[in-house]
């Protein structure tokens, strides 16, 4: 693939999946605007890395800002041939987080104490809007402003793009909490929905789903669900950034010309879409 000149934007470039994302395309000769609540991560991201690459700040939650980001990028770059939306969150104030683990780790004591517990593990119930509504700003909101900007830009521009949203298999398992898997689950309807409309204009639209992830958003989880996850995987182990940053990049080349509307499930065979 000649891939000299290409540009793309990745949102929540500064760790986990995001930032191995942007090292798998500045490897293959990509140039860069990765894109981040927290500039001084993508600068520490793209600091090391060949190329001439951005480090920009932005609230993708934000749909003012979304535009004016991507349209810096696209000005500095003199183009945008591709468009991945990372950022993603998986709790957020006010969503009831605290007391869904703490009803879990004692339901989980009762257990294994008596064998049994009359103990319900609630998230719904706790969760008040100002938590719903910040997971899906990001989430969702965020990749729909990241898209509406790129594809205007690929339509002015006549660029035939590539677009690839980093759904999750707890859009398909149904496992998570409320508003991480609603927004993940709506991701891929999104995907698919922009993938026939924009077919004509040759820009492609697919999704990336992976399971359970060695990301910094995993610090957050009680220790024995992680390790529950890992055991219900089949290939036994949580993936590493670097092999969804693959399936990422496999989409989003010429290899994959023909594949739009398409969900590429990383997850370890524990699910399938």
């Amino acid at each position: 693939m000649n891939l000299i000149n290409k540009t793309a934007v990745v949102t929540g470039a500064g760790q986990g999946i995001g930032a191995a994302i942007v090292k798998k395309l500045s490897e293959n000769g990509i140039r860069v605007a990765a894109i981040d609540l927290n500039v001084d991560n993508v600068k520490s991201v793209i600091q090391s890395l060949e190329g001439n690459h951005l480090a920009l700040e932005c609230n993708v939650g934000q749909s003012k800002d979304v535009i004016k980001t991507v349209r810096k990028a696209r000005k500095i770059f003199g183009r945008l041939d591709y468009l991945v939306n990372c950022a993603g969150i998986g709790q957020a104030k006010g969503d009831g987080s605290e007391k869904f683990y703490a009803s879990m780790n004692k339901r989980n004591d009762e257990i294994a104490k008596n064998g049994k517990s009359e103990t319900f593990i609630d998230h719904l119930i706790h969760m008040e809007d100002e938590g719903w509504e910040s997971v899906l700003a990001v989430n969702l909101n965020g990749a729909f402003y990241a898209c509406r900007e790129a594809v205007r830009i690929m339509a002015e521009d006549n660029i035939q793009g590539s677009i690839v949203n980093i759904s999750s298999t707890s859009a398909q398992s149904g496992e998570g909490s409320p508003h991480y898997v609603t927004s993940k689950s709506a991701l891929i309807g999104l995907t698919r929905q922009l993938a026939r409309e924009l077919a004509p204009r040759g820009i492609r639209v697919n999704a990336v789903a992976p399971g359970p992830t060695n990301t910094p958003i995993m610090n957050g989880l009680p220790k024995e669900w992680i390790t529950s996850m890992e055991q219900s995987v089949p290939l036994g182990r949580m993936a590493n950034p670097s092999e969804v940053a693959g399936a990422v990049y496999y989409l989003l080349s010429d290899d994959a010309s023909f594949v739009t509307g398409s969900v590429l499930v990383a997850n370890g065979g524990s699910y399938y879409f």
